[in-house]
């Protein structure tokens, strides 16, 4: 095991969400964990690094219009690639199907609740009990779909932002309700995470959605292999499934698709969806296999092949155009 010192640290780059924050340090703390450390001695060893990121930049605009999901990741892979950091920690849900050359995931961390909350200004609901053509403020293209396939005369406006920023926008009536992951309301702490989230039945979450992933230089052993005290390997097996399922479909925030895998003992159930981006067509698959990565995989590129031959051409034109 390298030694870890405060003359040779391991910078953490990271967003400067407060989500992102929180989820750096929440890895900072574990690294400590792991490797005996005090957190004093942490802060030195493993100094946390903001980056302005592109898609942190675009306030306004949908990503879809932008580039999609690596406007989240550029700068930071590019501080790890140009060494300035060592490791860096991300939202899997945020991170292409196939990271830039030279970034290497190492571990993640057992994943938190994947499901989605529904916010009112009254506390959460479910959109049955949404009325009649009610504005819903959401970036995500997925929630868009899934909501208007569900509840076609809802009025669904572009809200982005971090969670307190699209909060107040709720509270001050703008809109009538949006989605929050209650993954990244617990790790804020916020009182919203004890609401009752939708129900994974009733809406399937991002691939990905609640994951931390912790990346670093493909050429730097020493970083890997302090970071893989780390991995949860469950939490591993599941992200094979739901991310080979991603790059069978060609996803990216760009398309409306939802994934979600589960373990049953020791099988991998594994649930996906694709949908029109104005829910008027929806694909959907299902598969269980061995808990085992390899199987996991192999499944994933199956279920999300399967989707794609039952969209056809009408599928294929809504990835094409996006």
């Amino acid at each position: 095991m390298p030694t870890l010192s405060a003359a040779s640290p391991l910078p953490i780059a990271t967003r400067g969400s407060p989500l992102a924050l929180a989820q750096a340090h929440l890895t900072r703390d574990l690294l400590a964990r792991a490797h005996g450390l005090s957190a004093d001695e942490a802060e030195l060893v493993f100094p946390v690094r903001t980056y302005l990121t592109t898609g942190d930049k675009l306030t306004t605009q949908r990503l879809t219009e932008a580039g999609g999901k690596g406007l989240f990741t550029k700068e930071i892979d590019t501080a790890i690639l140009n060494k300035e950091a060592r490791i860096s920690v991300h939202s899997m849900k945020d991170v292409p199907v196939e990271p830039p050359t030279g970034i290497d995931f190492a571990a993640v961390l057992e994943r938190e609740d994947p499901r989605d909350v529904l916010l009112t200004a009254s506390g959460s609901a479910a959109l049955a009990d949404l009325p009649q053509g009610a504005t819903l403020g959401t970036a995500s293209l997925r929630r868009q779909a899934q909501a208007l396939h569900a509840r076609p005369d809802l009025n669904v406006v572009t809200l982005r932002g971090n969670v307190g920023t699209r909060l107040s926008r709720l509270e001050a009536g703008e809109i009538d309700a949006t989605f929050l992951a209650r993954a990244g309301l617990k790790r804020l702490g916020r009182p919203e995470a004890k609401l009752g989230p939708v129900d994974v039945d009733a809406m399937l979450p991002a691939g990905g959605q609640g994951v931390i992933g912790i990346a670093v230089h493909a050429e730097d052993e020493d970083a890997r292999e302090i970071v893989a005290a780390l991995n949860h390997d469950p939490t591993a097996i599941v992200l094979e499934a739901e991310r080979a399922a991603l790059a069978a479909l060609d996803g990216s925030c760009r398309t409306p698709i939802a994934i979600h895998a589960v373990r049953e003992r020791e099988t991998l159930w594994l649930r996906a969806e694709a949908l029109m981006p104005d829910g008027t067509d929806r694909w959907h698959a299902e598969g269980r296999c061995a808990f085992a990565a390899d199987a996991a995989r192999a499944l994933g590129t199956r279920i999300g092949s399967e989707i794609r031959s039952a969209g056809g051409d009408k599928l294929a034109r809504a990835v094409a155009a996006s």
